[in-house]
C-alpha cells in the first residue's frame, strides 16, 4: 500500500492507495480446482482470489479460457492403465471405465470432456496414449482414435448422467421410487418391469459399455482400414 498527497485547504494529506493484488495463472488454477468444474465460473474464481473480474482477463481468455486451464489441469492427473495381455475389446472396456471413475471423482468435468475435447496438452496426450495402445494391438491410428472417440463419448455421457443425478440427490430417491412405483402397475410395461434384473449403476454401464466396444471391434478388427469401416456402416444406415 502506498500513500498520494491530497490538498485540504493549507493543508496536505497523505491518503493510502490500494494496490492491486497480483496474480498469475497458477493462482487461477489453483483456486479453479478448489472450486471444481461444477462450481467454476470467473466471478467465483475472483471473489476466491480478492481480485476483480477483468483481473482474470489478463490471464485467461474468458469463461472458455477459465475452463481450458483448470479443466487440463485435473486431466494431466489421469494416468491411463493399459494392461498388456488385455485384448483390443477389454482394453477398451478398461479405457472407458477409468474414465468413467476419474469423471465421477471431478465433478463437471465430465461436461468440459462433453463440449469439446480435446482442448489441450492433456487432452491430446490421453488421445496419444490410446492411439499407441491401440496400435501396439495391430490398428492403424485413424482407427484407433475413432474406435477411442466412440467408446470415451459413451463412457463419458453416462458419467454426466450420474454426475448430473450426484448433484441432484436430494429428493431423487423419492423420485425414483415414484417412477417405479408406475410402471410396476402400467398395464403395459407393468409385468416385464418387474422381472427386469437390478444393477448397480457401474455394473450397467459396463455391461452396456462392453456391448458397444464387442459391436465396435467386429465391424473394426485390427488390420482394417477406416475407409472400409465407414463403408460397411453406411451400408447398414442406406435407406434410414
Amino acid at each position: 500500500m502506498g500513500f498520494n498527497l491530497r490538498d485540504r485547504g493549507d493543508e496536505r494529506v497523505a491518503q493510502p492507495v490500494k494496490r492491486m493484488r497480483r496474480i498469475d495463472v497458477d493462482d487461477i488454477v489453483r483456486v479453479g480446482r478448489e472450486l471444481g468444474m461444477r462450481h467454476l465460473s470467473l466471478s467465483a474464481v475472483a471473489a476466491e482470489l480478492g481480485v476483480s473480474t477483468t483481473a482474470l482477463y489478463r490471464h485467461v481468455d474468458g469463461r472458455w479460457g477459465l475452463e481450458r486451464v483448470v479443466g487440463e489441469s485435473l486431466l494431466d492427473d489421469l494416468v491411463l492403465h493399459d494392461n498388456p495381455e488385455h485384448d483390443p475389446t477389454r482394453h477398451l472396456l478398461s479405457f472407458g471405465m477409468q474414465l468413467r471413475a476419474f469423471v465421477l471423482a471431478h465433478p463437471g468435468l465430465g461436461t468440459y470432456m462433453q463440449t469439446l475435447f480435446p482442448r489441450g496438452e492433456a487432452g491430446r496426450r490421453l488421445m496419444t496414449h490410446e492411439v499407441v495402445a491401440l496400435g501396439r494391438r495391430g490398428y492403424a491410428p485413424d482407427v484407433a482414435i475413432a474406435l477411442s472417440s466412440a467408446v470415451a463419448g459413451n463412457s463419458i455421457n453416462y458419467s454426466v448422467a450420474e454426475d448430473n443425478q450426484n448433484a441432484r440427490s436430494d429428493g431423487l430417491e423419492d423420485q425414483r421410487r415414484d417412477v417405479t412405483n408406475q410402471l410396476a402397475v402400467d398395464a403395459d410395461l407393468g409385468e416385464t418391469h418387474r422381472e427386469l434384473p437390478n444393477f448397480e449403476h457401474g455394473e450397467y454401464v459396463k455391461l452396456v459399455l462392453t456391448a458397444t466396444i464387442r459391436g465396435l471391434v467386429s465391424v473394426a478388427p485390427p488390420g482394417r482400414p477406416l475407409e472400409q469401416v465407414i463403408a460397411d456402416l453406411a451400408t447398414t444406415g442406406m435407406g434410414i
